[in-house]
């Protein structure tokens, strides 16, 4: 079914429909489901033929590779050693560019989506450069990075709200639960900030072992990405009783994007890493995925969807709180990837279970589609 409740014009391939009687090959660029496969595979071959001469750049600019830390496992002082970082520009590349290729230019939602991955990248670009110019690991201080991180959570919320539907602006729609909405009001905005802020820095604490971000985040999207067709399309929210919201249909167009560029980038992050993504890419891809999260009205899902993320993040909280109040550590060493390579675990244990574990939650998060 070919999305037609957002008007006006867009740029690019969807032009080609002006072209169209409504039986011809051109009628085809009204769907977005194959305008979602044309941007997966164009982020895909983006991927594949820019990702060796990008490595080959940043081991060129960067003589030490990423900083390792010091009290870190002792095995990455000898296996990661040396690894290029920022190649998350990678997978920004690919998926700026399918988006824009694919997407329809007068969508709100892909705009303001696009806003956040590419001004997170920033942020993390930034970082990666101090880390690897002046070969220490702290980069941004943490403070800066919050602020700016805020701000553009700030813009995003207020941008997402504009355009909602009466009837959702402002509100919290709860899974499982039919025609559940709290009103926030005022509170809304604080509420988007720091889903999106959240998110950046949970994806961004996860990117710790080769491939162990990536996989989690392209599950996510693929997860975000059919929620978003689905409550884009108001026959398939009558059936499953969700929320419509028109508009965010587009937004699979960006998920696929993300998933072909995220594919392309695990060619070269499978174990041994080739290139790190950095905070170039962590911070870009988990901003993107609370981004979305606010669009389609389904932020507490994204909690399921990305709970190992939480998971992550939880442990880093705890260990950090818990020193602090008896001297004591919870667990080896945090964030909890690291607990379990500190127990003997693998690296590709670790990293092929928590896949498995991603995979699972994402299925729950879709299945709150239809438990109403």
């Amino acid at each position: 079914m070919a999305d037609k409740r957002v008007k006006g014009r867009s740029a690019v391939l969807y032009w080609l429909t002006e072209f169209s009687d409504g039986g011809d090959v051109f009628n085809l660029f009204r769907y977005i489901t194959l305008r979602a496969g044309g941007a997966f595979f164009t982020a895909l071959i983006f991927g594949f033929v820019f990702g060796q001469p990008l490595i080959n750049l940043l081991k060129a600019k960067q003589r030490n590779g990423q900083p390792i830390r010091e009290d870190g496992p002792a095995s990455h002082l000898e296996t990661k050693q040396g690894t290029p970082t920022m190649g998350g520009v990678l997978i920004l590349g690919a998926v700026i560019l399918s988006t824009l290729l694919w997407a329809r230019w007068d969508n709100p939602y892909i705009w303001m989506i696009l806003f956040v991955t590419i001004s997170y990248g920033a942020i993390g670009f930034v970082d990666d450069y101090q880390k690897v110019a002046h070969n220490n690991p702290k980069g941004v201080p943490g403070k800066i990075r919050l602020l700016l991180g805020c701000a553009i959570g700030l813009i995003a919320a207020l941008w997402t709200s504009a355009f909602h539907p009466e009837a959702l602006a402002n509100q919290l729609a709860f899974p499982i639960f039919k025609d559940l909405l709290l009103n926030l009001g005022l509170f809304f905005v604080p509420f988007s900030i720091f889903v999106i802020v959240g998110a950046a820095n949970s994806v961004n604490l996860t990117d710790g072992l080769d491939g162990l971000a990536i996989m989690p985040v392209m599950i996510a999207a693929a997860t975000l990405g059919a929620i978003a067709y689905a409550v884009g399309r108001v026959d398939f929210t009558d059936y499953l009783d969700v929320h419509y919201v028109p508009g965010t249909g587009e937004i699979l167009i960006f998920c696929a994007g993300l998933i072909g560029g995220g594919l392309g980038f695990l060619w070269y992050n499978a174990p041994p890493a080739a290139v790190f993504m950095g905070d170039t890419g962590s911070l870009a891809l988990g901003g993107a995925l609370g981004a979305i999260a606010i669009a389609t009205k389904h932020e507490l899902v994204l909690g399921i969807v990305g709970g190992l993320f939480v998971v992550e993040t939880l442990s880093v909280i705890i260990q950090v709180v818990y020193f602090k109040m008896t001297g004591k550590r919870v667990f080896l060493m945090a964030p909890i990837h690291h607990h379990f390579e500190k127990r003997g675990w693998a690296e590709s244990q670790i990293v092929i279970r928590f896949w498995i574990i991603s995979l699972i939650l994402a299925l729950i998060g879709l299945a709150t589609l239809k438990l109403r």
